[in-house]
């Protein structure tokens, strides 16, 4: 990790770029994608299956008996189980209600929210196969009462089907990478268009995502590689800190890990203790490539530490050093907010009962994580009296014959003027 002493306001925003920029290669081979599977279909999704997976597609979708006789070990049939008591009881007290005010005698005006109808959920394939993401994605949509909620995966893990099916999943179709967010947008002869499309994966699914949301699909965020940063001084426990970095690192080589530190020496420390504890990772040289692009950065004043943490918007932050909730009060830009020594990035990865679906690549200063509101689409309504409406006519007809639209004026006038 590149370490950085006291580095000056200035190249704040160098330091907090990210690893990955576009990739001009891999927007036009999904863009390739993308128009294959809306001219061609299942047909396409086969084709691209063998020429990218090299496996063959023969049945899309996965039959309600093949989910049926899925099984996982105890242990993790009693985790799933926990964790989706806790996420689901965070996740339905954000219920939203409905708002009703009347904004003047006679004018009544609504808020509504209203569950999006039919949503698509894709889960990555990969050496990690997140069966958590099927927990954090489907019961949010549940809860929200999406009518139809279906899934996309190429992971050929039972503990994702088994979650899928604990969660209400309606469908499930063995389809992964930017083809498979393109079916959802475009729909197939198998797999439904959707309305709204949410979940993680690589550049070319984060790719496809971007561009179909430009005016096909909605998506749930702008998202990249995973990131976390520590905000550490010398009362943090380095073990802890190396232990949160890692968690990280270990995602995948594009992910990148930032420790904020308040000497050299607690930087020194913590570094060390990554080094220890890399050592005896399965994904130790996963763990390595995601270091080799990670930034160390001392900062001695702890406004400078927040300040940066708000400049570089991380997807996870993780505050463990003095008076935490002091500094915790002051952040502005962070996916998810991790306060105290024992509050860990993994337990809201897994069972806290927050969302770790998070905006990536400082994309935290003006997007939220999934949230229940991210299933619910807010509609609007109206109603006014004939004296409501004569009681606010001036204001109305004043206004549209500013614009130039009379039109607007004549349809007050019509229902106001004697």
């Amino acid at each position: 990790m590149e370490t950085l002493i006291n580095p000056s306001r200035s190249t704040w925003d160098a330091l907090s770029e990210r690893p990955l920029a576009d990739d001009p290669v891999v927007k036009s081979r999904v863009e390739t994608i993308l128009a294959r599977v809306k001219e061609k279909g299942d047909e396409a999704l086969r084709e691209l299956s063998l020429e990218i997976d090299g496996r063959p597609l023969e049945n899309i979708e996965i039959s309600q008996n093949e989910l049926n006789a899925v099984r996982v070990s105890p242990e993790i049939e009693k985790a799933i189980g926990e964790a989706a008591i806790h996420i689901t009881a965070f996740h339905a007290a954000q219920k939203p209600r409905e708002v009703r005010v009347e904004t003047a005698p006679g004018v009544t005006c609504i808020q509504r929210p209203v569950s999006i109808g039919k949503v698509g959920l894709y889960i990555p394939g990969g050496s990690a196969p997140l069966f958590s993401t099927v927990l954090m994605l489907a019961l949010p949509a549940r809860l929200a009462g999406c009518r139809e909620i279906i899934l996309c995966t190429p992971a050929q893990s039972p503990e994702v089907l088994y979650a899928a099916r604990v969660c209400g999943v309606s469908r499930i179709f063995r389809v992964g990478g930017a083809q498979a967010i393109a079916a959802m947008a475009y729909g197939t002869e198998s797999i439904p268009r959707v309305d709204k499309i949410f979940g993680p994966g690589n550049r070319y699914v984060t790719t496809a995502k971007q561009l179909l949301s430009a005016g096909t699909v909605a998506i749930d965020m702008p998202a990249g590689p995973s990131e976390v940063m520590v905000l550490a001084d010398d009362t943090t426990p380095a073990a802890f800190a190396a232990a949160d970095l890692l968690s990280q690192a270990e995602h995948g080589p594009d992910s990148q890990v930032m420790l904020v530190a308040d000497t050299l020496r607690t930087a020194e420390t913590i570094l060390a203790e990554v080094e220890r504890q890399k050592a005896l990772l399965p994904r130790c040289g996963i763990a390595e490539k995601a270091l080799e692009k990670s930034r160390t950065v001392v900062l001695e004043a702890l406004e400078d530490r927040i300040d940066f943490a708000n400049t570089y918007a991380p997807e996870h932050l993780i505050i463990e050093g003095r008076e935490p909730w002091k500094v915790a009060d002051a952040i502005t830009a962070a996916g998810s907010v991790f306060i105290g020594p024992y509050t860990p990035e993994s337990a809201g990865d897994y069972a806290s009962g927050t969302n770790h679906t998070l905006p990536t690549s400082g994309w935290a200063r003006a997007f939220s994580g999934v949230n229940l509101d991210s299933y619910y689409r807010k509609m609007t309504l109206q109603e006014i009296t004939r004296e409501g409406l004569a009681g606010i006519r001036n204001t109305i007809v004043n206004m549209a014959v500013a614009e130039g639209l009379d039109a607007h004026a004549n349809a007050v006038k019509v229902r106001t003027d004697e």
